[in-house]
């Protein structure tokens, strides 16, 4: 057996037997999560992240991901399992290191992995022989040997040999409580023999199901093909409600009975547009790599295209319910958009279409304020700066005076829709909420 080879063996020895450092990279919503299974696990896990806010939370024994209990957190860092430190130099540390850090597009639609790459360059910094490396965030086929892998190995260490690589992608769904980390298949894949065993063998002591597949470009490929599916099914229903609303049928009515077919049909549901870290942003991972193979993907980009177009769908429906119910132009009225997070019941605004949704009705001359009980103040985000510190206003007879109408963007269970839909000539429904709850009342549009 070679130096190369006793490497590996040790490492793989290391993992079986839970003597592993793991760092984690990111400590958002998947890596605080991945961070405390890993812990929790037996593991020794450290976090690294360069926000001081979440230092502060962590050090605090605060919770600022819904999926993570804070007697979980404090557990875990009270008994010496988990750490959290912007010092980076303290990789070197780490046996495991898994990547869970953004990967947006640009403003030109194409694939940012500028947070990947300075990630790996940290890490290069201090990479030393035996260690293992994955990378959980989504990306294009091709991304851990042909962006990763180049960087790691600038220092003269030889993937394979000195150290390994890997891709797992991450599957979190913030807010279903019907599933956590530990108990959501992994998809887990090594570049070579010796780091698939390695990644397996990690995420097998941390998760209850691996799913081994034979490289990293086809695990790359696993998660944006589960996120083009629900991206073009959406836009598929987003499509059929514009068509079957023209025809003056009910496309909620359609799907609730459709899904009563027991095979052959899943049930997908419109909205005002896509939202969230995945479902707007990774199908368009994939058509960017696939121009390098001159394949179009038009079935994925009309897909992009009819999501993206729903925010205005939703304003001009809107516009037309306020001038034939009350003779009142969109730029003389005040709107309450009700719902600012992306789906109901988190505080997460990524990709939110309510962020959209506020500024074409500004654009529109609409005087707009917002509710949301999980989002006080919209924060700084990419797109939307110029959002930044409007406040939810609260839900009374006194607040909900002088609304012309309200948008349900986001059908957060904490709200009384009874009662605004009593107290607000007009109503907008994007999410079916009012026959959902079985609320009747005259005055609401859906849309």
């Amino acid at each position: 057996m070679n130096e190369h080879e006793v490497t590996a063996a040790e490492l793989l020895s290391a993992i079986q037997a839970r003597r592993s450092k793991v760092g984690i990279i990111g400590l958002g919503y998947v890596g605080l999560p991945l961070a405390m299974t890993v812990a929790r696990a037996g593991f020794t896990a450290i976090g690294f992240d360069i926000d001081p806010d979440k230092m502060i939370a962590i050090e605090a024994g605060r919770s600022y991901i819904e999926a993570v209990p804070e007697a979980v957190l404090r557990a875990e860092t009270g008994a010496g399992r988990f750490s959290a430190t912007s010092d980076f130099s303290r990789l070197g540390e780490c046996d495991i290191i898994a990547i869970c850090v953004p990967t947006p597009l640009t403003r030109h639609r194409e694939p940012d992995l500028s947070y990947v790459a300075n990630t790996c360059r940290q890490i290069a910094r201090t990479l030393r022989p035996g260690q293992l490396i994955v990378l959980e965030s989504t990306t294009w086929p091709g991304t851990t040997e042909e962006i990763m892998k180049p960087i790691l190995e600038e220092g003269g260490l030889v993937a394979g040999r000195d150290f390994f690589l890997g891709y797992s992608p991450e599957r979190e769904d913030p807010g279903n409580r019907d599933f956590e980390t530990s108990t959501i298949p992994k998809v887990v894949a090594g570049d070579g023999e010796a780091a698939s065993a390695m990644v397996s063998a990690f995420y097998g002591a941390v998760v209850k199901t691996v799913v081994p597949v034979s490289g990293t470009r086809t695990a790359e490929a696993v998660k944006l093909t589960e996120n083009v599916f629900r991206a073009v099914n959406i836009a598929l229903v987003n499509e059929l409600k514009l068509v079957y609303e023209r025809m003056g049928i009910d496309i909620w009515e359609v799907i609730d009975a459709a899904k009563t077919k027991p095979f052959g049909y899943m049930p997908f549901y419109p909205g005002p547009g896509l939202g969230g870290h995945c479902i707007p942003i990774d199908p368009f991972y994939l058509t960017w790599k696939s121009r390098e193979f001159d394949l179009p993907t038009r079935f994925i980009e009309l897909a992009g295209e009819i999501n993206t177009a729903m925010p205005r769908h939703v304003v001009d429906r809107l516009a037309e319910a306020l001038d034939r119910s009350h003779g009142k132009a969109l730029s003389r009225s005040k709107i309450l958009l009700l719902g600012l997070a992306y789906k109901k019941n988190v505080p997460d605004i990524r990709e939110s279409p309510s962020l959209r949704l506020m500024e074409l009705l500004i654009e529109r001359g609409a005087d707009v304020c917002y509710h949301d009980p999980y989002l006080a103040e919209i924060p700084r985000t990419r797109e939307y700066g110029h959002l930044k510190g409007r406040r939810s206003v609260a839900i009374d007879p006194q607040s909900l005076e002088g609304f012309d109408a309200a948008v349900v963007a986001t059908d957060h269970d904490a709200v009384d829709y009874g009662a605004i839909a009593t107290r607000l000539p007009l109503v907008v429904d994007t999410r079916n909420v009012f026959a959902r709850s079985g609320i009747a009342a005259d005055n609401v549009v859906k849309a």
